[in-house]
């Protein structure tokens, strides 16, 4: 079912919400609950859903630079995914290594290979440039 997108009710919507770049932390709070609002209207009309990716826009960036997620370490994100998959490291002995490599790869002490990036990311169903 193809919607046809209307300028002047887009214009409408715009007018309404007045979105712009969010530069306080208060224009952010309004905008994500216009964003998590929009998002679970499960009848979007073809405006909403051009406003939807404009507000999810202009969230991301301000999140981007005023609540960046921190890099994690190749091994903390393997063992997170551990742990969200319940897998314990014995689970991983003969698929990337000894249970000796496989303890030092879990505890940060050894660099997880390529080739074992590209065996973590098959098992984990991720990229394996996590693991890099």
């Amino acid at each position: 079912m193809t919607l046809t997108f209307n300028e002047t009710i887009y214009s409408n919507l715009l007018a309404q919400v007045a979105p712009k770049v969010i530069e306080t932390e208060r224009e952010y709070e309004r905008m994500l609950a216009l964003t998590e609002q929009l998002h679970f209207n499960k009848n979007r009309t073809a405006e909403e859903r051009t406003l939807y990716k404009l507000l999810v826009t202009l969230v991301e960036l301000y999140e981007s630079e005023h609540h960046p997620i921190p890099e994690s370490k190749p091994y903390e994100v393997l063992q997170h995914l551990m742990a969200a998959s319940g897998i314990r490291q014995a689970d991983l002995v003969g698929i990337i290594g000894s249970s000796g490599v496989v303890s030092e790869i879990v505890n940060g002490k050894r660099a997880i290979s390529k080739a074992q990036a590209k065996v973590l990311g098959e098992r984990f169903k991720v990229s394996p440039s996590l693991f890099l």
